[in-house]
């Protein structure tokens, strides 16, 4: 996956070269600085990520915000009509990104009733989950942070997480002798996983995140054994 991220970055850079070059030389005038040109920071790494990375979510609605205001650079459409579109532009896609989520092939997270929820809003709360049989919990963290220690937590089977990170962070502590299947929709924000995974082990914790400019970390050590 890097490798092909690195060739298309390596192409990319070729080509302005070549462009370059040809201006250089009076055998080509093709002007790199058009109007909007600045979009392509946009542009180029949101195509790229679309093409590499598993979440395209993010990556789609950056390529979006980058056509659309390459398109505004250009006097194609109105300046003012990205902002009318943008908010519906993004919802719409959040909304079809969880939808067809939900209806992959792949291991869907089961139904759990969770009667665990905590909630940190302009706050932090540090949650001990150790001494408790755990069958699920939900976590919202907005504009705050979140820290849940699982790593001894009691799971019989299965477990479902579901964390929601809006501006704001959550540190997901978990047991070492599980297998975690961890999905998650992510808007300018990521799921960091650093747990070793247990394919064959018997029980099974299911992580299910939504990311929007927030992020989740998943790992299997307490701060306090680093």
């Amino acid at each position: 996956m890097e490798r092909k991220k690195n060739i298309l970055w390596g192409v990319i850079l070729i080509v302005i070269g070549l462009i370059i070059g040809l201006n250089s030389f009076g055998i080509a005038n093709i002007d790199l600085f058009f109007d909007g040109w600045w979009t392509l920071f946009i542009i180029i790494p949101c195509f790229i990520g679309l093409i590499n990375e598993k979440e395209k979510t993010g990556n789609v609605i950056g390529l979006c915000i980058g056509l659309f205001l390459l398109l505004s650079a250009q006097g194609i459409i109105e300046f003012d009509i990205i902002f009318k579109l943008a908010l519906p532009l993004i919802l719409v896609i959040i909304g079809l990104s969880i939808m067809f989520k939900n209806s992959s092939k792949k291991e869907k997270i089961p139904d759990v009733e969770n009667d665990q929820e905590y909630v940190a809003t302009f706050s932090y709360q540090n949650i001990d989950l150790e001494k408790e049989e755990f069958s699920g919990s939900d976590i919202d963290a907005i504009f705050g942070g979140v820290r849940c220690d699982l790593k001894n937590g009691k799971i019989k089977d299965k477990a479902v997480i579901n964390a929601t990170a809006i501006f704001g962070g959550i540190n997901i502590i978990v047991p070492k002798d599980i297998r975690l299947v961890v999905k998650h929709t992510s808007i300018f924000g990521g799921v960091s996983n650093k747990h070793n995974n247990k394919d064959d082990a018997k029980k099974t914790l299911y992580i299910n995140a939504i990311c929007l400019f927030g992020g989740v970390e998943i790992n299997d050590k307490s701060t306090k054994d680093n």
